[in-house]
């Protein structure tokens, strides 16, 4: 919402397009942003409103679509006092390259427009509108969100104190609540329905009717000689995962696969918001971009809720520590990736060598920083492939995630993770190690 806010005041606000995977809940905080920002809001749904389907076949006269807007909403648009939602502009004739416009002839109303990465960023037949919007990138629910869903306030403001005494005191209910994210994840409806009724099976078939509306998507969207392989490519992420190493595998996903047969599959699910790629990185020096490997990477899920969805764990498995667990360090390396992909300008990758087992979950870079990341799934404070790292990286602070408590030792930090996200924003921040 903070974001939202700063666009609001922006002197060189241009129209506003929030970007996002299927319902990650973008047009819940534009309708509450609306609410209670401004006077009014003029909401149309593009995608089921039939007096919309013209509102720019026409022309883009300014005047005119301004009274279209107030007519068809019934909302007197005022500038500064009303926000413009165009829900699922994708499906609006012409609806991105309006934005142009709006850009150019009417950059004193406030303009917000929404629609999944599948439908905007693959768009075809019209032009991105390069210069002419502002963008804002929706994730599924982070952990601290999660907790102020489920009314756990005062927990979350000790993780931003980060007061480790107290927060040593609370560790039983943080792991608890931090194995509800792993089952639930952050999709807002499937969030909901657990924070309503704790119904666990009521939470999976939540998922896994998400899940079955992203293959619907694919068949939808994507080129026709392309959707089985992105199918395949997608189907197949919780064995790579699975793997001891996580690199992605192209026999994984079909015997004797090439990266020339499935790239552009890849890369449509990336655009499509549903993976994060996170490359391979042959230098511990800043800035990483330049030392990625980009034949070597790991692909992992948008939510770790739909990962263990999609891999049919019983709830129980994720609620509850329990022994022989053996996917339990799958589902945790990627909740991590998913908290670190909501913090704003901190660059990742992972590290690897051909010739040696030694590899490090993460990388990343803050500022002129970076830090070697280790995740642990439960409370095991051994790492070994980190201190074999830094011993060839003297300049270099580790940091370990896992369900112990905080502790220093020597040239490695170790974090709870359920403080993972809010730990690395401050580094970001330049208030952490």
């Amino acid at each position: 919402m903070q974001k939202l806010v700063f666009w609001k005041d922006r002197i060189d606000r241009k129209p506003l397009i929030v970007l996002g995977a299927r319902q990650v809940g973008k047009t819940y905080i534009l309708k509450a942003f609306g609410r209670r920002y401004f006077k009014n809001m003029a909401y149309i749904n593009c995608d089921n409103n039939a007096m919309a389907k013209d509102l720019f076949s026409q022309d883009f006269d300014m005047s005119r679509v301004m009274l279209a807007i107030s007519a068809i909403t019934g909302v007197n648009v005022e500038k500064g006092n009303t926000l413009i939602f165009l829900d699922e502009i994708q499906e609006l004739p012409r609806g991105l390259t309006s934005l142009k416009y709006f850009c150019e002839q009417a950059r004193e109303y406030h303009v917000v427009v929404a629609g999944s990465l599948l439908g905007i960023t693959l768009h075809s037949g019209e032009a991105y509108p390069v210069g002419k919007v502002n963008t804002l990138t929706m994730y599924p629910m982070t952990f601290e969100e999660f907790l102020l869903a489920k009314g756990d306030r005062n927990l979350y403001e000790m993780l931003l104190v980060e007061d480790w005494n107290v927060l040593g005191r609370l560790k039983s209910v943080l792991e608890q609540s931090l194995r509800e994210y792993y089952f639930v994840g952050g999709m807002p409806e499937a969030v909901k329905t657990f924070v309503t009724s704790g119904n666990a099976p009521a939470v999976r078939e939540i998922q896994n009717e998400i899940l079955a509306a992203y293959d619907k998507d694919v068949s939808k969207h994507a080129p026709t000689q392309q959707v089985i392989r992105i199918n395949q490519v997608w189907h197949s992420i919780p064995s790579q995962l699975a793997k001891e190493n996580k690199k992605f595998v192209y026999g994984v996903v079909k015997k004797g696969a090439r990266a020339k047969e499935f790239e552009i599959a890849i890369q449509w699910l990336i655009d499509a918001g549903l993976v994060h790629k996170i490359n391979r990185v042959s230098v511990a020096s800043v800035p990483l971009k330049i030392y990625e490997d980009m034949s070597a990477f790991k692909l992992y899920l948008l939510d770790c809720g739909l990962l263990g969805a999609m891999a049919n764990i019983p709830a129980i498995l994720m609620l509850n520590q329990v022994a022989g667990n053996n996917g339990k360090g799958d589902f945790t390396e990627n909740y991590v990736c998913t908290q670190i992909k909501t913090i704003e300008g901190l660059s990742v990758g992972y590290y690897s060598k051909d010739n040696s087992q030694m590899e490090i979950d993460f990388l990343v870079q803050a500022g002129v920083n970076v830090f070697p990341i280790e995740v642990k799934a439960e409370e095991n404070l051994q790492a070994k492939s980190l201190k074999s790292f830094l011993a060839s990286n003297q300049d270099l602070h580790g940091i370990r995630f896992s369900m112990s408590g905080y502790k220093e030792q020597k040239r490695i930090t170790n974090v709870p993770l359920y403080v993972a996200r809010q730990y690395l924003a401050k580094i970001m921040e330049g208030q952490g190690v």
